[in-house]
């Protein structure tokens, strides 16, 4: 077991390395995540279609997200990707969102069906359609009964990007661990990069909290 003042020194040494790597994780996380909101979106709105297609759609989309591990999706979408010349980056980030995506869509079904269905009808009565109700009415209380479940959802796909290190994508994991063996030291740098992890999801945390109490403020 390292000393504290080895983990210590060997952050402030390392430091301009794990910025960079937090940068990469922070970018892939944020574009993974910001795509994964509109799959998950789009694919709530099939699973509550009244078309019995759409809802098979969505569910077998579901099905094969929570049935074949996250690695593996990622290697499939990097192999299948940088083939077509899309970087590794992307390949990352749309992996990520395809994963994510189907976790989302799920938050924000079970969201919108919570609100009272009388809502719509009342929409409806004042001359707005289906979409304007949906747009204006629904959408705005489903995403206040989603923020906390989708936060903890950005966080898990905040810790989900350390996988990008099995493709050898320079973010914080695998930074942590090319330093470890360079340095015939993993523990040092294993401790280092979950105290940035931890840091982050404090960051993200703190975030989403805020966003919840302009939310309820606003109301």
């Amino acid at each position: 077991m390292p000393s504290f003042m080895r983990i210590v020194e060997e952050f402030g040494n390392t430091f301009d390395i794990f910025l960079k790597a937090m940068l990469v994780t922070l970018q892939v996380t944020a574009i993974s995540v910001l795509i994964a909101v509109v799959i998950g979106l789009f694919f709530a709105f099939l699973k509550i279609s009244k078309m019995k297609i759409l809802t098979l759609i969505a569910d077998f989309y579901i099905y094969i997200v929570r049935g074949t591990p996250l690695i593996v999706q990622i290697f499939i979408f990097y192999f299948g990707l940088t083939s077509l010349n899309i970087s590794q980056f992307w390949s990352v980030a749309l992996g990520l969102a395809f994963h994510n995506g189907a976790y989302i869509a799920e938050i924000f079904r079970g969201s919108i069906q919570s609100i009272d269905k009388g809502q719509m009808e009342a929409g409806r009565s004042l001359g707005m359609s289906n979409f304007l109700t949906m747009r204006r009415i629904i959408l705005p209380q489903a995403f206040r009964r989603a923020l906390p479940p989708l936060g903890n959802q950005f966080i898990i796909a905040l810790k989900d990007s350390s996988l990008a290190a099995f493709i050898g994508m320079s973010e914080l994991f695998n930074v942590a661990t090319t330093l470890g063996a360079n340095n015939f030291d993993n523990m040092t740098y294993l401790i280092i990069v979950a105290v940035y992890y931890l840091f982050l999801v404090l960051l993200l945390s703190l975030l989403v909290r805020f966003i919840e109490k302009k939310m309820s403020a606003s109301d």
